[in-house]
């Protein structure tokens, strides 16, 4: 069976983070495991509280991972401190990782920065560079790129900044009012659009999660990048089309949907 390793915060909602990356790895066939790098208390309505792990014991889970069952693919979410980057990048190269999604978050929809502009810096210098496909929204391309994106060649403007910059494959997601949740991938096989319909959901809570792990989940899996994104896109859609409706906030998809439970 392939692996998959989420680095990531934790949900206690259970929509987003480490708990959303677990069930789309298990929903796509592959073994999940996870490296926790805050702890969060929060559900659908917001974010109460957040403590983040130590970089020493964030170094202890990733070698227990690697040095037992290695992963296939990898996936990264939000990472608030430089020192944690650092701690990641170091052991990504010191154990060979493979096919790593990074799924840059940085900004809440409300446009807020969720992180440092020094951490946004260690994150461009030190993880990029290792990724083989990011997948910022249009706010987290901005950051990246230094661009203001309003319209599609914005996108592709933007796409091909980044990675000429960094050197990693670019998704990035248009749901952004862009357009109707068309994402644009920029890799070395040049440009490709994946064109999506937008579903009439307002339960959107950890789509960004959910799309990087199943990408990483069809990376381990040993689908192209162009195809896992395909794959990864047909999951959410799937995952937003069965119109869970939980919580008094934006509530959480059914990563479940197609698992069969009677």
């Amino acid at each position: 069976m392939k692996t998959a390793l989420t680095i990531a915060g934790s949900d206690s909602c259970g929509g987003a983070g480490i708990q959303a990356d677990i069930k789309t790895m298990t929903a796509n066939g592959v073994y999940a495991m996870s490296a926790v790098t805050a702890l969060t208390a929060q559900n659908t309505t917001g974010v109460e509280d957040i403590m983040e792990v130590t970089e020493d014991f964030l170094v202890k889970q990733l070698d227990c991972i690697f040095t037992d069952i290695y992963p296939d693919a990898i996936k990264i979410g939000m990472l608030s401190s430089g020192g944690l980057i650092r701690v990641i990048a170091a052991k990504l190269i010191e154990y060979k990782a493979k096919n790593i999604v990074l799924d840059p978050v940085m900004v809440a929809t409300s446009g807020a920065k969720l992180i440092s502009d020094d951490a946004i810096g260690t994150l461009k210098k030190e993880l990029l560079p290792l990724a083989t496909v990011i997948t910022p929204n249009i706010p987290e391309a901005e950051v990246l790129s230094g661009m203001r994106i309003k319209n599609s060649a914005d996108m592709i403007s933007a796409a091909h900044k980044i990675y000429s910059e960094n050197g990693c494959a670019v998704l990035i997601k248009g749901g952004h009012s862009i357009n109707d949740a068309n994402d644009l991938l920029v890799s070395e096989s040049g440009e490709t659009w994946f064109y999506g319909e937008r579903i009439n959901n307002s339960n959107t809570h950890g789509t960004g999660c959910t799309l990087s792990s199943a990408i990483a989940s069809n990376l381990a899996k040993e689908y192209s990048l162009e195809d896992s994104v395909r794959r990864a896109k047909k999951y959410v859609s799937g995952a937003l089309g069965a119109m869970l409706d939980l919580g008094k906030g934006s509530g959480p998809m059914n990563h479940a949907f197609a698992i069969g439970g009677e």
